[in-house]
């Protein structure tokens, strides 16, 4: 009998886990509107002080302490090409969880203008990544969502938070900054 009243425990969390496939934060960067899966997604924090660590690559704006951890937190126009994020009263910082080399979590700020909502967007609505006309790299697009006949660009967060990534790229910056 135990058995028969787990089953729509069960189910229902079937159906939970697949309904937070298709669960996106939305937030503004650069007057541009992005979503990254609220399965990544840890927190949202207020804009604070961020501690500026020397010979970071210009994406990384510093670290900040987060319940006694040490959290990167990356400015996501800059990493996109784009120019320094501008800090105003709706900028805030998302705690994303990312996959790191070794299979282990951990948690990366991300710097963005505003975060708009939480929205469901179903699979039949999202295109694959353009293979060309994107302003970022076509590796860190999952794909495009489709909201009110607008387009969303869906992030690969484990992509454009790639901890082996961000680490080569400091490491190149800390170098190219000694050479000068």
């Amino acid at each position: 009998m135990s058995t028969a009243k787990n089953l729509p425990v069960a189910a229902n969390t079937a159906v939970s886990a697949v309904l937070d496939d298709h669960q996106y934060l939305t937030f503004l960067l650069s007057g541009e509107m992005f979503a990254i899966a609220i399965l990544n997604i840890k927190e949202i924090i207020e804009y604070g002080s961020l501690t500026e660590v020397p010979m970071m690559p210009g994406f990384i704006r510093g670290v900040i302490n987060l319940r006694g951890s040490v959290v990167p937190v990356v400015d996501l126009a800059v990493r996109f090409g784009r120019s320094k994020t501008e800090v105003s009263r709706r900028t805030c910082i998302v705690i994303i969880e990312v996959e790191g080399s070794d299979e282990t979590r951990q948690d990366i700020g991300v710097m963005v203008d505003s975060v708009s909502e939480v929205l469901e967007i179903p699979t039949a609505e999202i295109e694959p990544a353009p293979a060309f006309g994107a302003k970022i790299r076509v590796d860190f697009i999952k794909g495009m969502g489709k909201i009110a006949g607008k387009f969303v660009i869906i992030l690969n967060a484990d992509k454009v938070l790639s901890v082996d990534e961000l680490s080569m790229l400091g490491q190149a910056a800390g170098v190219s900054e000694l050479s000068v």
